[in-house]
Parts: structure tokens; sequence; C-alpha cells
């Protein structure tokens, strides 16, 4: 293809893109009260009787609606824009080429997915248990409705694109960027970076930037034994190969 025919090639798959994530749009805005009811049950399990969920505006509950329908439509339909982002660089692709970057299309839609898990599952459990617990005893918690909602689906979505790491540091691996003795060497500076990087995009407390930065670690832990386990061997074996 020529690079005007990429070009066009681009523009038919954002466009497609698009598509797909204003009909995921529609479609998860008519099941906005079901979304919001199922991101709020951690909450309330942590609750219990000593709390409530409030809104205080009287547009709140639509505007809520309409965000949280946005980033749920990318959540929900990430596996058909993973295919049309497959599809956009499978025509520049050698079939060698192509098998090797399908798992990686495969893998980082499982990491997306197993990050979004995480973080209802693990993360919003025990940090909400962990605040409501703390502290004075005695009062009563009264959530604000939008602000909570908002909160959680977008760290649903920043934990689902932080866990594709390992799948970067595989890429990256391949390409002979980094191996996993550099990555190894830049261990302590990553955590220093992952650690400013987790403060910016969660409150201003301790625990929520842990909450970011523990996983963080445990994934660029994870790829460096991916990378010593699958890039190295396979560099070993091209190398024995040409020689």
């Amino acid at each position: 293809m020529s690079f005007i025919e990429h070009l066009e090639e681009l523009r038919h798959r954002i466009i497609r893109v698009l598509v797909i994530l204003v009909l995921g749009f529609a479609v998860c805005y008519s099941f906005s009260s079901e979304i919001s009811t199922f991101l709020l049950a951690p909450l309330r399990e942590a609750l219990g009787s000593t709390g409530k969920v409030v809104f205080t505006g009287l547009l709140d509950k639509m505007i809520v609606e309409l965000q949280v329908s946005f980033w749920a439509s990318i959540i929900l339909s990430s596996p058909l824009w993973f295919r049309e982002v497959w599809l956009f660089l499978r025509p520049a692709l050698y079939e060698r080429e192509a098998r090797a970057i399908f798992p990686f299309i495969f893998v980082g839609f499982v990491l997306f997915v197993l990050g979004v898990c995480f973080g209802y599952y693990v993360v919003f459990p025990l940090t909400f248990k962990t605040f409501l617990t703390a502290g004075v005893t005695g009062v009563e918690a009264m959530m604000n409705l939008q602000d909570y909602l908002i909160l959680a689906i977008q760290m649903l979505v920043l934990l689902g694109i932080l866990f594709q790491l390992p799948n970067v540091m595989l890429i990256l691996g391949f390409m002979g960027i980094v191996t996993k003795y550099s990555l190894r060497n830049m261990r302590r500076y990553l955590a220093v970076a992952f650690a400013v990087f987790a403060a910016i995009v969660t409150p201003a407390d301790v625990l929520s930037m842990l909450c970011v930065w523990i996983p963080m670690m445990i994934l660029y832990e994870i790829g460096i034994i991916a990378v010593a386990l699958i890039v190295h061997p396979y560099l070993h074996r091209k190398t024995m190969e040409e020689d």
C-alpha cells in the first residue's frame, strides 16, 4: 500500500472505531442504571448501614449517566476496537510478522480485562473498607454519587491500561530495546517514576497511591520474568539459526 492508501485505511479504521464507540455508548446508556448499580455495589457493601450515597444537584444523575455510559462503552466495546487496531496493522505485515504480533494484541485485550477486574474485585473493596473503618467511629458517611461513579469507572479504565505494562515490555524486548538485565537495572528508577505517577492520578492519600503503585511494580516484575523466559530464549534460538 502507498502512503496515501495507508492514510485512507487509517481514516477508515478511525471512523469504524468511532461508530463502535457511538453504538457502544447508546447500548451502555440504555443500561446506565444497571451499570451504575454494578459500580456502586462495592461501595454499598463497604458502607453497610453506616452511610449512604447521595446526589446534591438536580442534573447530577443525568450527567453521571452520560459520563458512566461513555467510559463503560470504552471498556465493553474493547474487543471490537482492539480488532480494528489489528486489522489496520495486519496489511502492513508479512505473514511471519503477523503471526508474531497477533499474540500481543490478544494478550493486550486479556490484560485490559484483568486490570478492570482487579480494580473492581480487589482494589475497590480493599480501599473502601480501609477508608471507611479508619479514624473516628460513630459517624455516618454521605458519599456523592457523581464524584464516586466517575472516579470509579475512570480508575477501572486506567488500571486496564496500566495492566498493559508486561505486554509493552515484551514488545520492547523482541525489538531489542530492553533486556532482562537492563530492566533489572532500571527497577529502582522506575519505582520512583511509578510512585510519582500514582501520586498524580490518585486522590491525595497514601493508600490510594499504593493501590496503583504496588500493582505497577508487580506488573513490572512480571514483565521482567516474561522477557527472561520468552524473549531471551527466542533471541538465542534466532542467533543460533543465523550462525
